[in-house]
């Protein structure tokens, strides 16, 4: 693992596609290396099949980012979650969060804006600091352009609850029926405020002098 670790570094480099019969080749006296190193997955690396990126042919992958430093004496340890995800669990995660990613919201096949790919749903590992401080990965569907990001997408509870801690009532209880309906629902003057934003310039001034005549 450790040597297909400095491999993707030295030869691959971030970001840039290979092959499994390239590294097959790159490694002739290593039985299975492809499923070594999909076990860098579970210190950090990010390596991409065509299931997470419809842009790769099915025997592609692409190096998108390295995690843990593998050949480093005590940084191999053995991860705190599992190495794989069942299909049991994937099903189970993707009814959970409503088959839609958690970040961006796009449903499975959904076109994105740009119109360039559509939406293929994948399960990730999202670190997780819990109230007494410990770190754990919790499962949760994401499509593959928000896997691919660089965003630093780990979850810190205890800052989290804080915040909710320090809401006022109304607050609280507006932020509560959104999270029991799993939907954030908007106010008139939001959604007002969100049409006049997309206003030409001389329109923008039209709604500001309507407004002031509101205030005379």
């Amino acid at each position: 693992m450790a040597r297909a670790a400095l491999w993707l570094i030295q030869v691959v480099g971030e970001g840039k596609i290979f092959t499994v019969a390239k590294l097959r080749e790159a490694f002739p006296d290593v039985a299975q290396i492809d499923r070594r190193m999909r076990g860098l997955r579970d210190y950090g690396w990010e390596i991409s099949t065509a299931r997470e990126d419809p842009e790769l042919l099915p025997q592609e992958r692409r190096f998108v980012t390295r995690g843990k430093d593998v050949w480093v004496p005590g940084q191999a340890k053995s991860p705190s979650h599992k190495s794989s995800i069942t299909n049991a669990q994937r099903a189970k995660v993707f009814q959970a969060d409503g088959y839609l990613c958690r970040t961006c919201g796009i449903a499975a096949g959904e076109a994105y804006e740009d119109g360039v790919a559509q939406a293929v749903l994948n399960v990730a590992r999202r670190q997780v600091t819990l109230e007494d401080g410990s770190v754990t990965h919790q499962l949760v569907t994401e499509c593959q352009r928000c896997g691919r990001g660089t965003v630093d997408r780990s979850v810190q509870l205890p800052e989290l609850l804080s915040r909710i801690d320090s809401l006022a009532p109304l607050e609280r209880s507006v932020l509560s029926g959104w999270v029991k309906n799993d939907q954030r629902t908007y106010s008139s003057l939001e959604v007002l405020w969100g049409l006049y934003r997309t206003l030409p310039e001389d329109s923008r001034e039209a709604v500001a002098d309507a407004l002031d005549g509101t205030d005379d």
